[in-house]
């Protein structure tokens, strides 16, 4: 059936798309699956990326890969590099190989466009100037992506930055509903003015460089969002999501850049259905140590089975493997703690009785598409936004709160997992589930991209 399709259409064979992603695993993930499902459809794939967190080739033999030896800074690498700073750092620093490896790749092929990740906004003025059509690929909601856009405009009606609107702090934010102005991006530690400058350039360039936007998101969930970017940006937005589902290619949990203990999966069936809460921050997110015990303490006091994602650096100065003192023994063997675990087989696994997730993005959706309602701890970014969204626009989901307090958080562990509010959450996911599972098996947004990439 593929040989057939290749000769009924030898243009879309011949043509080929240069992805661009940003190197963090929320980042890599999407784009690499966005890549096997145009490599599927028939277009010839070259991914350019960083030596900097660079994928690994040898699980893509499909694709092509190509680095573009950038030369970066501390401030660029460092684990302990503030998130804005770094981001800005690696604008900087991959502007120019990125656009002498771009403009290597026309000298020698038919490219019909690039598909940079959104946050590489000098990338995306780059490729614009070379002459390429430009795709950017949005790795957060729709619901974040409209936000900053309308950056500008809550400047100018003062809520943002958010410490100087501290008083509004809970008023909703007209035409974003249902965010409050606490719920906006915000970066806690981060120069502010570095932040609105960031933001600003990022809107600025989607504004004036792309031809369109993709998004790792589905209309079921965020119509009203996508029309409205449509709108501002006046060119098309592809709601192209899931893309965990969608790809066709390896499963997308070799995507990431930590190895997973899959022994976690042995443990999970030795328990029964929807009796272990799963934990992690993510990737990126890092906690005090203060917030860090105070979990352990919480998740000890819940009496609920749980399954605890600790990154050896996801505690700041330290001390992510060595429990709190006084832990007992029965509170610790009731619960497993891995460095890294195989998500998407964990948040499918019957065992699995809700997840307390920082609400990144694709944590998110693989929540939504496995059908487990959470319990929303966002840390930083559009980690609020999401969180919102989970908790008051779709109903899957409870908040932990502001403050990590031990009896708090058993309160809200027992309420996700054995309260009505959790049952309550639990059926509105998997309505939402069935919805995704409609969107996969129709897969029309992905066929609208690939026909409009090869009319640019």
């Amino acid at each position: 059936m593929a040989t057939q399709e290749k000769e009924e259409a030898p243009h879309a064979v011949r043509r080929r798309v240069v992805l661009f992603p940003l190197p963090f695993q929320g980042h890599l993930s999407p784009m690499l699956q966005l890549a096997e499902l145009l490599r599927a459809r028939g277009l010839s794939v070259t991914v350019l990326h960083t030596d900097f967190n660079a994928p690994d080739p040898t699980r893509h033999p499909e694709l092509a890969f190509v680095p573009i030896h950038e030369a970066l800074p501390t401030s660029a690498t460092s684990p302990d590099a503030d998130i804005v700073a770094q981001l800005l750092a690696l604008n900087s620093g991959c502007e120019a190989p990125f656009r002498e490896a771009l403009a290597s790749l026309l000298r020698r092929e038919d490219v019909a466009c690039a598909v940079v990740d959104g946050q590489w906004y000098a990338a995306l003025g780059a490729a614009s100037a070379l002459g390429v059509p430009v795709l950017a690929l949005r790795t957060d909601s729709a619901a974040t992506f409209g936000s900053l856009l309308a950056f500008p405009r809550l400047r100018d009606a003062g809520y943002v930055p958010i410490k100087v609107a501290e008083e509004r702090r809970d008023e909703l934010v007209p035409e974003l509903e249902p965010l409050r102005v606490r719920d906006l991006i915000r970066i806690d530690g981060s120069d502010v003015d570095a932040l609105c400058g960031f933001i600003s350039r990022v809107a600025d360039a989607a504004r004036a460089s792309a031809s369109g936007v993709v998004l790792n998101s589905f209309d079921a969930i965020e119509a009203p969002e996508l029309a409205r970017i449509e709108k501002e940006l006046s060119c098309p937005a592809f709601a192209v999501g899931p893309l965990h589902r969608m790809c066709p290619g390896p499963a997308p949990a070799e995507h990431g850049l930590h190895a997973p203990d899959r022994g976690c999966l042995a443990w999970l069936d030795a328990h029964p259905a929807r009796s272990v809460l799963y934990v992690s921050l993510g990737s990126v997110a890092r906690v005090d140590r203060g917030v860090f015990e105070e979990m352990a303490w919480g998740l000890a006091g819940s009496g609920v089975p749980f399954l605890w994602v600790v990154r050896p650096d996801s505690v700041r100065g330290g001390g992510a493997d060595e429990p709190p003192n006084g832990l007992d023994e029965e509170a610790r063997s009731r619960g497993k703690v891995v460095a890294w675990a195989p998500q998407l087989e964990v948040l499918a696994h019957e065992a699995v009785g809700a997840f307390w997730t920082h609400c990144g993005w694709n944590s998110t959706l693989e929540s939504v598409c496995a059908g487990v309602p959470m319990l929303a701890q966002p840390c930083f970014a559009d980690q609020t936004v999401n969180a919102r969204y989970v908790t008051h626009r779709w109903g899957v989901g409870l908040e932990v709160g502001d403050v990590i307090d031990r009896v708090r958080v058993a309160e809200r562990v027992r309420m996700v997992m054995l309260g009505e509010e959790g049952d309550r959450a639990r059926e509105k996911v998997r309505d939402l589930k069935l919805q995704a599972d409609q969107c996969v098996a129709a897969s029309l947004a992905v066929d609208n991209l690939v026909r409009y990439v090869l009319s640019l």
